[in-house]
Parts: structure tokens; sequence; C-alpha cells
């Protein structure tokens, strides 16, 4: 082993308890992204809703996801408080998979996935956060296993919900005449499993909302409610071993770097002003005397995630829908396989990144696969005909996009000091990103054609690089500045100075 690599093993074993807890709360994230659309149809008939109803279910947790990862920003302060936000999210997760059978009507539907919602996005931000904290200048090959949990959790949720799925209309009427297919159903499950909003070429197809309902989706969520449950049991033994539970004292003693890590933690809480708001140390006292560059970073680094996790979300939402429209025209079923390529790549594409973590740093990575983004959507435009680059391009796309958001949290954090405000506004910046650019792609598409969700997927990718760019060059400007105001520099100046009106008196 080299000694990098000897170093980041020494790392994960002091901190393995930590790592492999907030690896598992991830994989109960990555559960919650993929359930949603595979399952959408036997909801409606579940809630007895229209398309038009059923489909706002999709608004309301991704909106209340955004809301969440604001909202995890108010955990940050100690350990106690992290650990145990994680623990009531990863066991609301697992009690509203319990209850979602339960609910009949489109509007308690709503309220669970908004539920669900808050709780992926608090786990979103915490588990980024805590990691960086724990690892700082290293945090990158954590974070890139960390997201690569989200894609194992993706693959799994699908796998569990298929045998459970109606092969054809669960709500069966007394007379069946104009009652959709199985293909008809496999269409649109394929063209609402990627969060698309385009219900204009769907009227046809003659989903009754009345009727004798038939449906076994609700041993899916069931079956999904047991594999979470050890995730919040993970998070609370970590509690335990650290020593936080008030019957914890007969647990293992802690090292003497968990206990000043702890103290350390317990002690940096605010006192002053906006201790307590989502973005806490954005507060006027802490951002008084930081330089124009200092925020200047924030939102560049928040500007690249908003357009490559919008492009994430956008591309799996429409690939299909722009796969079977003209001119590729392809079949429902060979289309339906483009978004299951996507996210296949996207988790073995966190998993090659895992590797090259331990030899290249975070702004190589970064350049690689924001040019190979570029690259890969220009050949897709140029061969915009051709079904077999599609998904050629379509498994390179997910390989170069999979490594951006973890090499980019790394990267900011350590340009800004590991101050920790950073993790919350890039998550809560990729989350905006990921709901609105889809809008945007679908309201294009319903109005111009299918080709702009390339095209617009294409100028994305290109600003994303340029703004990166801009991001190099702002942070020599801003590493400059902080040089200059260091310590070391003020004595030095400070000494220059005594020196010069001494000589002066003489």
């Amino acid at each position: 082993m080299t000694l990098v690599d000897d170093r980041l093993w020494s790392l994960f074993k002091l901190h393995w308890p930590q790592t492999l807890t907030y690896w598992s709360v991830f994989f109960s994230f990555g559960l919650c992204i993929a359930f949603l659309g595979p399952t959408i149809l036997d909801l409606r008939c579940q809630t007895q809703s229209s398309l038009q109803q059923i489909i706002w279910v999709f608004f309301f947790q991704q909106f209340f996801l955004l809301v969440g990862s604001g909202l995890g920003g108010l955990f940050k302060k100690t350990l106690l408080s992290c650990l145990s936000a994680l623990f009531s999210c990863t066991l609301t997760i697992s009690i509203v998979f319990t209850i979602i059978p339960l609910c009949h009507d489109v509007m308690l539907l709503s309220i669970a996935m908004a539920v669900i919602g808050v709780a992926m996005g608090i786990i979103d931000t915490i588990s980024n956060l805590q990691l960086v904290k724990l690892f700082q200048k290293d945090s990158n090959i954590f974070l890139q296993t960390l997201h690569f949990f989200i894609g194992l959790g993706a693959l799994v949720s699908p796998l569990v919900a298929d045998p459970f799925l109606s092969d054809d209309n669960c709500i069966v009427m007394a007379n069946r005449t104009g009652n959709a297919s199985s293909s008809d159903m496999e269409h649109l499950r394929s063209t609402l499993s990627g969060h698309s909003t385009g219900l204009h070429n769907m009227s046809m197809y003659p989903l009754h909302t009345e009727g004798l309902i038939n449906t076994n989706v609700s041993y899916a969520f069931w079956i999904m409610a047991l594999i979470n449950l050890p995730v919040p049991a993970a998070v609370l033994v970590l509690m335990y071993h650290e020593r936080l539970l008030p019957c914890c004292r007969n647990s293992p003693r802690l090292t003497e770097t968990d206990r000043d890590s702890l103290a350390s933690t317990s002690n940096n809480t605010d006192s002053g002003q906006g201790q307590h708001s989502v973005f806490g140390c954005c507060s006027p006292d802490k951002l008084r005397g930081q330089p124009a560059t200092f925020f200047v970073l924030h939102v560049l680094g928040g500007a690249i995630l908003f357009i490559t996790d919008g492009i994430i979300g956008s591309y799996s939402g429409f690939v299909y829908t722009y796969a079977v429209s003209p001119p590729l025209l392809m079949a429902h079923r060979t289309a339906g396989y483009l978004e299951s390529v996507f996210w296949a790549a996207i988790t073995l594409g966190r998993l090659v990144f895992i590797c090259l973590s331990c030899k290249y740093t975070a702004p190589v990575l970064l350049i690689f696969t924001l040019m190979g983004i570029v690259a890969v959507q220009c050949f897709l435009m140029i061969f915009y005909t051709s079904p077999v680059f599609l998904f050629f391009g379509t498994f390179l796309l997910g390989l170069f996009i999979s490594g951006v958001f973890p090499s980019m949290l790394a990267y900011t954090e350590d340009l800004l000091d590991y101050k920790g405000c950073a993790t919350t506004v890039l998550v809560t910046s990729a989350s905006t990103g990921e709901m609105l650019l889809q809008l945007l792609v679908g309201s294009l598409i319903q109005s111009q054609g299918s080709y702009n969700f390339l095209l617009l997927c294409t100028i994305a990718s290109l600003i994303g690089f340029c703004l990166f760019m801009l991001l190099l060059y702002i942070q020599h400007r801003h590493r400059k500045h902080t040089a200059e105001g260091s310590p070391e520099n003020m004595k030095i100046k400070e000494k220059s100075s005594t020196a010069y009106s001494e000589d002066q008196k003489t």
C-alpha cells in the first residue's frame, strides 16, 4: 500500500463507527429516491386519483427535500443533535413506508411524501457535513463512498417493488372494455418513473378512478420498511458508542481523540445571534471581515451543483420521453432501460471515483468530470438519431457526472477552511437545481419538442464548466487574500513597520 492509502486506512479505523453509520444512513436516502417512480401507478389506484392529481406527489417530495436540506443546518451544532436528527429521520422513513399502504386519499399520500422529503433533506445535509468535519482534507474519498450508497439504495427499492406491481390497470371495472393494456401501463410507468410532468400525451389511456382496487404494492412498502430498520438501529448504536444516551454509563470508554472531538464540537455551539438559524454560519457576526471571494466561492460552488444535479434530475426524468419521441421512436420496453442504465452507471461511477480519489485531488477530478460531461452531451447532440449511441452516451454521462457532487463538496469546504456553512449551501443548491431544472426541461419539451432536452442539458453543462474555471480563478485570489491576512503575515508586517519607524527616528 502507498503512504496515502495507509494514512486513509488509519483515519478510517479511527472513525469507523461514525463513517459506517453515515454510509448506512445514505442507503436510506437511496431507498427513498427510487421507490416512487415504479410504484406511482399502483399508488394512483390505491388513492383512486387521476394522473394529474398523483403527479403532485412528486412535487411534494422534491419540494420538501429542498426544505429539509436547509433545515439540516439546524442540527449541526453538536454531535448529539446531529445523531438524534439522523435517528429520527431514518426511523420516520420506516414508519412512513409502513403507513403509505394505508393512505387511500391522495392528500394523505402527499403529506407522507412531504415527511419523507424533509427526512431525506436532513439526512443529506447532516451526513455530508459530518463526514467533512471528520476527515476534512481527506474527505473526498469518504464522500465518494457515501454517495455510492445512494446508488445502492436506489437499485434495491425498484427490485423490491417490481414483483408487486400490477401488470395492467389495477382498478378493475365491471365492464373491462377500454381498460389500459399491460403494454400501455408499462409505457405510463416508464414515463412517470422519471418524474415526468408531461401528461399531454397520456390522456389516450383510460385510467379509471372508480372500481375494484387490485394491487399488492403494500407488501413492497412493508418489505422496504423492514430493510430500512437496521439503519436507525445503527445510529442508536453509534449514540451509545459515543456515550450520548442517558443509559450508557457502562458503555465502552471513548478514546482521547473522540473525547476531544466531542468537547470541541460541543464548545463550538454559538451563543450569539443567529445560533438557531438554518444558515447560522452566515450570521453577520461570523461574516464580518470576510473577503468578497468568501461569498463568491459559496455562490459558484452552489451554482455548479445546481447545474450538475439539475442535469441528473432532468436526464433521468426525460431520457425515456426523448427516446420514444421522434426522431428515435424507440420501443417502450427498450427505452425503459435507459434510466436503469443511467443510474447503474452513476452507482458504478461512484465506485470508480472512490479509487480515483486515492490518487488524484478534487480539482483534477472535477476538471476531468466536467470536461467529460460537456464532451458526452455534445456527442449526444451530434448523434441524436442513433439509439445505440444514446445508450452508450447515457452510460458515459452517468459515469462522469457521478463524481461531481462529492468532489465539489470536499473542494469547496477545503477552500473555505471547513466552516460548515458551505455544505448546507451546496446541498440546498443541488436540491433546488434538481427540482427547477426538471420543470424547465419539461416545459420546453412540451412547447418546443424533445430535442430541446439535449440542447438545454448541453448548454447547462457548458455553463457549469465555465463556472468551475471561474471558481479556480477566484480560489487563487481567495487564498492569496487569506495568506496576506494570516496572523504570521500580520506579525511580519508589524515587525517591518516597527523597524521602518525606528529607522525613520534614527
